[in-house]
């Protein structure tokens, strides 16, 4: 039986690797938190189960509470969570990765666009709930002057998840107008550190590179990505959560979520072979398309409003990356 006095927080894909981090942290700050996820079959089940008896044994040792609904956000409706009374969203859930985009642009506008709707609908529902929405740095494209500001138009996003991300910010934009809601749209830089998906570069050639078996580099090693690790991304998320809720209806904000310390390709590998004690087996191959030449965040908007200023540096947080892999 939920607690009808007690407020909670919803985590759209909390199961995920920035949003089990975002539940554990909520949880520690004495915090309700519901998440819902569908395990998306782009990463596999087990790790997501993993990272919810992570949460569910934080929320016992911090003794808040914590529960988890099976489901996916094109579903939902606002009559979904009647039993819970909400406080504020933090919308994460989506599909995620610029390559498996071109493959399924369709899949991952209903996702992001709509699956975005519907959690608009809830907020409008609520009476002005406020929302957080995990954006991407990949919104810039390559036509953004760096460093990357909120202010850029950023129209020409060159792949579909891409453009699937600014369509879900616009639409944000236009609710906050239309209906008044409370929006901060935060724009993740190449997030990594523990549990980040398998996918990704740091973590597939941080395995490649630990089996002793070839990566692949794609184009002239000379793309850059501004890398933050996990830990500086949650503290921003929970700011925005925690400035959001004290502004006024109709607040509709973007805010540039990164380490604003751009690193080559060749560099990370670098990085990583310093991480892991061991040296890579490059394979070359031609520039892939929809990946953008560079992210580079001007965080200036997010450290005076948010107090946000990243700590943990790419060498200190391949560390931890590398430690937690080869323990998990």
């Amino acid at each position: 039986m939920v607690d009808k006095n007690n407020k909670w927080v919803l985590v759209t894909g909390g199961a995920g690797f920035i949003g089990s981090h975002v539940c554990e942290a909520l949880l520690k700050r004495g915090r309700n938190v519901l998440v819902i996820d569908n395990f998306d079959q782009f990463y596999s089940k087990e790790n997501k189960d993993k990272n919810l008896r992570e949460i569910s044994r934080v929320a016992r040792q911090e003794q808040a509470a914590f529960q988890f609904i099976e489901t996916d956000i094109l579903d939902i409706t606002p009559a979904s969570f009647d039993s819970f009374p909400l406080e504020s969203v933090i919308h994460l859930a989506g599909k995620a990765g610029v390559r498996p985009s071109l493959e399924d642009p369709d899949g991952y506008f209903r996702a992001n666009v709509t699956g975005t709707l519907r959690v608009l609908d809830l907020a409008v529902a609520r009476k002005n709930l406020p929302v957080i929405f995990g954006s991407s740095s990949s919104v810039y494209g390559n036509d953004s002057v760096v460093p990357f500001s909120e202010n850029q138009p950023a129209v020409l996003p060159i792949s579909p998840y891409a453009a699937t991300k600014r369509s879900a910010e616009l639409i944000c934009a236009t609710n906050c107008h239309l209906y008044g809601l409370k929006i901060a749209m935060l724009r993740f830089f190449t997030v990594f550190g523990p549990r980040q998906r398998p996918d990704l570069a740091i973590h597939k050639f941080a395995k490649l590179i630990e089996d002793e078996k070839p990566i692949t580099l794609f184009g002239n090693g000379k793309t850059s990505r501004d890398y933050t690790y996990c830990d500086d991304i949650v503290r921003g998320v929970l700011a925005a959560e925690s400035w959001l809720r004290d502004q006024p209806a109709g607040t509709c904000e973007i805010f540039n979520l990164g380490g604003s310390q751009p690193v080559s390709l060749l560099n990370l590998v670098e990085a990583l072979e310093l991480a892991l004690d061991k040296k890579a087996k490059i394979k070359w191959e031609d520039k892939q398309p929809g990946d953008v030449e560079r992210t580079f965040a001007d965080i200036t908007k997010a450290a005076q409003k948010l107090g946000y200023a990243p700590q943990i540096q790419l060498h200190e947080g391949l560390k931890s990356f590398v430690s937690w892999m080869r323990t998990k």
